[in-house]
């Protein structure tokens, strides 16, 4: 799914945020909190308090949001042309991404997708994976509602060994069963299982089948041979209509993924501020109560916080030769209450790995400093002899649209140049290797090497799959002793 998958994955996020109206008839974004408040006798905050609580959970609830689109788009509307299944199912991708894939930033087109939408409200899912021929880059990324990586299987970290594993809801207080590997605790009631299967090439997507058939999802009772427990109730799903659930609707949609979040320890003060503006499991919006004063004070607090989260994700990281290189993606205390960051992580591309598992450096910019913008430059990228990125299992360079962050249709189909590609590229005379990035053939002779880029602006970004932790390294992330070379102009 950062850099990552985007579903590995239309742009999932916002590629602008407008001024929003101080009036009109649904400029505002948060909620009913006036008239809730005097109901239960709470006194309701001020305007500058409303505005600063309502852009807190604006940051907060960014991610959700994010993660609900993509639940809404591959689970729930099962009219929209990214359906890929209904819950606890399996559904398997035998091809990697194109540009036809818009659910989500910066899609993954390494490695073919299969993925699980969990719901964990009534019991338990087992997930089940077959033993995966050794060399295979294999792994199991399980992500919750917030967007955080709580915990991974696969070649890093389980091996390519079959086995199997519970993924428990933030409900169940039960033991490790006989016969799991190991027990996944998810703090909301519904997760994103994200299983990547490397493909080495083109013919060699028959053996990529043969594991995402071996792939098993079932729930815990039915794996115990007992009966199954009551069905969690039916859920009315919000609609996902364009942008509105990140902008005028976002408190609405973030009441509603809510429910699903019981508040943990850490964040009952927080959750407790936006209850006092009326976000929170139960609640329901409309503004049209409120003084224009606090709806324009709200819209102001969305796009003041996609402005902030927009000028993180641009600072992600510290520049390395023109690649931004930090690590944004991870579990509850990998990010110690850095919501802004979260929200940046998800809006930079979604469901992106712990740097342990990938990296995932951000090209924006040329030697010169300048963007990158195929409508206006040519530029190569040349690693240098015995310089390839260092991971134990693959890396690759893919170029998306500056402006949407997705793939971009091309004359040759190519949307990366990555390792198991080697044997057909061409090495200079000094055994180095130059990629050629540009909207146009750089001619028959150097079209192995070629990167088609956009006619427009470039966002191009590596990716490492199972960096090497010792040097030379890319990490830790930003101050590793193996760099990425800068991205060259050439006219």
């Amino acid at each position: 799914m950062s850099h990552a998958f985007r579903a590995g994955l239309i742009s999932l996020l916002l590629v602008s945020m407008p001024m929003l109206g101080a009036c009109g008839k649904r400029d505002d974004a948060v909620s009913q909190a006036a008239q809730q408040d005097v109901v239960v006798g709470i006194t309701a905050p001020g305007i500058e308090e409303t505005k600063r609580i309502a852009q807190q959970a604006y940051i907060y609830g960014f991610p959700m949001i994010a993660a609900y689109k993509a639940m809404h788009e591959f689970n729930v509307d099962r009219a929209s042309p990214q359906f890929k299944t209904g819950f606890n199912q399996v559904w398997n991708d035998s091809k990697t991404f194109t540009p036809k894939d818009t659910a989500i930033p910066t899609p993954n087109a390494d490695t073919p997708y299969s993925m699980i939408q969990a719901d964990l409200r009534a019991e338990p899912l087992v997930f089940c994976v077959p033993e995966v021929d050794k060399g295979r880059y294999f792994s199991v990324q399980l992500a919750d509602l917030y967007s955080f990586n709580y915990g991974y299987a696969g070649s890093r970290t389980t091996g390519n060994v079959s086995g199997c594993y519970l993924v428990a809801g933030p409900n169940w207080k039960g033991d490790k069963p006989e016969g799991i590997a190991k027990v996944f605790r998810s703090e909301t009631q519904f997760s994103l299982i994200i299983f990547r299967t490397q493909l080495f090439n083109a013919a060699d997507i028959d053996n990529v089948k043969k594991v995402q058939a071996d792939l098993l999802a079932e729930p815990l009772s039915t794996f115990l041979k007992q009966p199954a427990p009551p069905a969690a109730p039916a859920i009315d799903f919000l609609p996902f209509a364009g942008q509105n659930p990140f902008k005028t609707d976002f408190a609405a949609t973030l009441d509603f993924l809510l429910q699903f979040a019981p508040v943990v320890a850490e964040e009952k003060e927080l959750r407790a501020k936006f209850a006092s503006i009326g976000i929170g499991p139960g609640k329901t919006f409309d503004f049209k109560d409120l003084s224009i004063e606090h709806k324009a004070a709200v819209g102001l607090a969305v796009k003041q916080g996609y402005e902030a989260i927009k000028k993180r994700r641009d600072k992600i990281g510290k520049d390395v030769n023109g690649w931004l290189i930090g690590a944004a993606f991870g579990d509850r205390a990998f990010f110690k209450g850095d919501y802004e960051l979260r929200a940046a992580a998800a809006l930079a591309g979604i469901y992106g790995n712990d740097a342990a598992e990938a990296m995932y450096p951000l090209a924006k910019t040329d030697n010169t400093g300048a963007a990158l913008d195929g409508s206006k430059h040519r530029y190569t990228l040349t690693f240098g002899k015995n310089q390839l990125p260092p991971v134990n299992s693959f890396w690759s360079v893919t170029m998306y649209d500056g402006k949407t962050q997705l793939l971009i249709d091309n004359p040759i189909n190519r949307y990366l140049i990555n390792s198991p590609m080697l044997p057909q590229l061409k090495r200079n005379t000094d055994e180095s290797l130059t990629l050629y990035i540009q909207k146009d053939s750089p001619g028959k002779g150097k079209e192995a090497n070629w990167l088609p880029a956009p006619n427009g602006p470039i966002y191009m970004v590596m990716r490492l799959y199972w960096p090497k932790p010792t040097p030379p390294s890319i990490l830790p992330p930003g101050t590793g002793s193996w760099k990425p070379p800068a991205v060259m102009q050439t006219q």
